[in-house]
């Protein structure tokens, strides 16, 4: 696809295929399933041509993203626990949600650490 980055990115004990596009505020998409990050490439481009940096991972068990061996590992908790430690690779220091402006992964970790991990989403 023209010009998004493919690596993977070893995160939270994983190895995880992440796609990038762009420069500026990033923008995270995350898939649902059964998707992978191949769902957000249209947005990632319109995006990434606004001023954005655009980033999809694949979460753990799709596409080239490590598949985990315990079937309790693929909760909302591990997923958002992945997604910081992906933050913290790539040094964001703030998110920004195209619609509303930015947001601070220290959000992001606050709301993984004061929820119920069924009730971050």
């Amino acid at each position: 696809m023209e010009k998004i980055e493919y690596k993977n990115i070893s995160v939270n004990g994983i190895n995880m295929h992440v796609t990038k596009i762009g420069e500026g505020p990033a923008v995270i998409f995350v898939h649902g399933f059964p998707e992978l990050w191949y769902s957000w490439r249209h947005q990632m481009l319109y995006l990434s041509n606004k001023g954005y940096r655009a980033i999809a991972p694949n979460l753990h068990g799709y596409g080239d993203t490590d598949c985990l061996s315990e079937i309790d590992s693929y909760t909302t908790f591990h997923i958002i626990g992945d997604l910081v430690a992906l933050l913290d690779v790539l040094e964001l220091e703030q998110l920004s949600d195209a619609a509303s402006g930015p947001i601070s992964p220290m959000d992001v970790r606050r709301s993984r650490d004061d929820s119920d991990p069924n009730d971050i989403l």
